[in-house]
């Protein structure tokens, strides 16, 4: 079975992300419905307010409102009058969110008031705290379970499946209302802010609608016995079909901060300032706006926004028929699937510079899908999900990646600390292709050194002695060698073996490997001094270098011992024109391909300090085709290279 590929890793880390979130989203833990949540208060502030359709007002307790008719609460004769002024001004219906749950000696003109008027819709709360009623409620006007589809299927949700203990009107006030709706808000439990309507809340049997609803379908001329709850999906307004989560609560689709809606001051309609005009023919919300009070909410848009106008928002919604639909669980997780494949394919593909930028991006497209089915089409998809996982997912490939790369970066640093400068190895760290470990034809200049008459200098001098001052020899010469840029590929006894050319590429490896020769023999040189001072015995040394194609990489058996070295007749030639300076006393001979290497910096004059002289053609032990060998020195400035005399090949065999 072949090895499976880096990117098909990545992707299936991908993979594997995606099915934790889908997982997650299947859950929904509290961090996750948090994130979502205020995401979703996000898409509301990119979109920005909409205009309100003017079929709906607000009469506000307002400042102004409490400057002109006093401290609240007002009298029942100040709201009967309320009441009179907003039948004058023939308002097709009157909302009160505001409850009367206390006797007055006004309540019967005001109940007179609500009756002449004949449209007015006031408020019922249910305390879902309390377990004993503050009062006994008579009976309310049911919305019968008769009109429910699969009430069954309503469950864990109190409002719907039971309801609080209620606070109603007075029965005077009772008796003079053409119907009641519920005016509860339920926040989000986590963060306060209403995000949710609840349509519908049930009462000793019955469900009641909420105020928007009722006021709704009153202004539309639905009786209650046409309304008709499909549980868990929706309700239907006559032809109007109002979209529902499992509990029955409809998302509000707020038009804008507090005071987006029309806001008329209740002291401007009682004095009579407005009328028919602007009051005419809509539903007219009653209630406060003003900041003493204490009816403020807080919403996706803002953190003081009018409890009234939430349920004119309501109202407003089913008018124009402006919802937001939450997608369901199997659309949710199709979307996190669809854009958790593509984001694994992409990271599957791309390196952290381009990953990173294309996760941007991919979150980017991700978060403007999502608005644009939310502006667009009303359509509320989960987003904390697909870029959670976007995000978790590059740092999962990125952390993969991260450890696989310090794992070569680690191998690539033992491979070849030992053989080469460090500024080397941090580049083949850096590009790890460049080393080509799997092994591949290059042409390198290969260099080998002996020390000469080494064994009959171990056999007259004491073993700790020898050591010492060839791992002297050896140090120094090492030095000389990363100094030039050479590849160390081994010392084979008192041997040395370096190439240039691999693993990262060196243009001018001849001129390198020469001048690496020189250095050596001018180290060498100053070692004899420095042994000369210490009574200590001399050691001396021979060069040899070619140049050819080999066979560059990682050779040994794996897994156990392996060497990143060179191979081929190139490096046996090398090996043999080494063994050939003793033969013609020479410190360092170069074949005539090296030379070929160095030609054109000769004939330019800008191979300066390298002196070559032919020596002789010769044919080695092994090879058939003659080489021509010249040797090599230092010089001040340029030198023409010299040929030699003799053009007849002389057949050598190495002792």
């Amino acid at each position: 079975m072949g090895r499976v590929s880096t990117a098909t890793i990545r992707f299936l880390i991908g993979c594997a992300i995606t099915v934790a979130f889908c997982l997650l989203l299947m859950e929904n833990p509290l961090p996750v419905e948090m994130t979502e949540a205020k995401l979703y208060d996000l898409r509301f502030h990119l979109r920005g307010p909409v205009p309100a359709p003017d079929s709906v007002v607000i009469a506000a307790i307002d400042e102004k409102s409490l400057a002109r008719l006093g401290r609240w609460p007002w009298s029942r004769a100040t709201m009967a009058d309320l009441v009179a002024k907003l039948a004058k001004a023939q308002a097709a219906v009157v909302a009160f969110d505001v409850i009367f749950p206390e006797s007055d000696r006004g309540d019967r003109v005001l109940g007179a008031a609500l009756a002449d008027a004949g449209n007015v819709i006031l408020p019922v709360a249910f305390d879902f705290e309390s377990k004993t009623p503050a009062q006994k409620a008579p009976p309310l006007e049911p919305f019968g379970l008769s009109a429910v589809q699969d009430a069954q299927l309503y469950r864990d949700f109190p409002p719907i499946t039971s309801g609080g203990v209620p606070i109603i009107p007075v029965r005077p006030l009772l008796d003079g209302a053409m119907a009641l709706a519920h005016i509860n808000m339920l926040p989000d439990h986590f963060d306060g802010t209403l995000r949710w309507e609840a349509l519908l809340v049930a009462h000793d049997g019955f469900l009641y609608p909420s105020l928007g609803l009722r006021a709704a379908a009153v202004y539309k001329g639905i009786a209650p016995e046409r309304l008709k709850v499909r549980a868990t999906r929706s309700i239907e307004i006559g032809r109007t079909e109002v979209p529902t989560d499992r509990w029955g609560r409809m998302p509000i689709t707020y038009y804008g901060p507090g005071h987006t809606l029309r806001h008329i001051s209740i002291a401007d309609i009682v004095d009579g300032k407005v009328g028919v005009k602007e009051l005419g023919n809509r539903i007219v919300f009653v209630g406060a706006s003003a900041v003493g009070i204490l009816d403020l909410r807080v919403t996706p848009f803002t953190a003081v926004f009018p409890g009234v106008e939430k349920q004119a928002t309501v109202a407003a919604n089913i008018l124009e028929q402006r919802f937001l639909v939450k997608a369901s669980l199997v659309e949710d997780l199709a979307f996190v699937i669809v854009a958790g494949l593509g984001m694994a394919l992409l990271l599957s593909r791309l390196g952290l510079a381009w990953g990173a930028t294309a996760t941007l991006l991919w979150m980017i497209c991700i978060a403007a899908s999502a608005q644009v089915l939310f502006c667009r089409y009303g359509i509320w998809i989960n987003l904390a999900c697909p870029l959670g996982n976007a995000l978790c997912m590059f740092v999962s490939v990125t952390a993969w990646n991260y450890t696989v790369e310090e794992r070569r970066a680690r191998g690539i640093r033992a491979m070849f600390s030992s053989y080469v400068t460090t500024t080397i190895v941090n580049e083949l760290i850096e590009n790890p292709a460049l080393a080509r470990l799997g092994g591949e034809k290059r042409e390198v200049t290969v260099l080998f050194s002996d020390v000469r008459g080494f064994t009959t200098f171990s056999e007259r001098h004491a073993p700790e002695e020898v050591v010492a001052l060839l791992n002297e020899y050896l140090g120094e010469m090492t030095d000389v060698v990363l100094t030039w840029g050479g590849t160390l590929d081994k010392f084979i006894g008192d041997a040395i073996m370096v190439f240039w050319n691999a693993p990262l590429p060196c243009p001018d490896h001849a001129e390198r490997a020469v001048r690496c020769a020189l250095e050596m023999q001018e180290r060498l040189a100053r070692l004899h001094e420095k042994w000369d001072r210490e009574g200590k015995p001399k050691l001396s040394c021979g060069i040899g270098i070619n140049t050819g194609e080999v066979i560059v990489g990682n050779i040994g058996a794996e897994g156990k011992k392996m060497d990143y070295t060179v191979i081929g007749d190139e490096v046996n030639l090398a090996s043999r024109v080494e063994s050939l300076t003793r033969t013609f006393g020479a410190g360092i001979l170069v074949t005539e391909k090296t030379v070929a290497r160095l030609r054109d910096g000769v004939a330019a004059g800008t191979l300066r300090g390298i002196g070559l002289t032919g020596v002789r053609r010769v044919i080695v032990k092994g090879k058939e085709q003659p080489v021509t060998l010249y040797e090599a020195r230092s010089i001040d400035g340029a030198a023409p290279i010299t040929e030699c005399a003799d053009h007849e090949p002389q057949k050598l065999t190495e002792k």
